[in-house]
């Protein structure tokens, strides 16, 4: 099992940017895949990028160009790099890490971008 501590969420006006951090402990080792997911109030959870342990990164489509995943592997620490923040970005921000063997979620981090 993993375990996965999200932070970096808060207030930030239009145009701004956050970085969102993930900590991760357990069987860090077992993970194939990790990433970031979002839910906006009265939404489904969605996905915005996902990262291999080869390195392939994926996003969708609202946050290309504006929104980075990388890993530190040093620090077991999944990042979401977000710039150029817009309102609709606004959403509770959840890690994920997955394994043929688990699929673990962080608590989650509410990121609010104001007009």
């Amino acid at each position: 099992q993993v375990q996965l501590v999200e932070s970096g969420g808060g207030l930030v006006q239009a145009g701004g940017s956050l970085r969102l951090s993930c900590a991760a402990s357990g069987s860090i080792f077992s993970i194939n895949a990790m990433g970031w997911y979002r839910q906006a109030p009265g939404k489904q959870r969605e996905l915005v990028a996902t990262i291999t342990t080869g390195g392939n990164t994926n996003y969708v489509d609202s946050v290309k160009g504006r929104f980075t995943i990388s890993r530190d592997n040093a620090k077991n620490t999944l990042y979401l790099q977000m710039t150029t923040l817009k309102p609709e970005d606004t959403a509770v921000y959840y890690c994920n890490a997955w394994s043929y063997a688990f699929n673990s979620w962080g608590q989650g981090t509410q990121v609010t971008v104001s007009s």
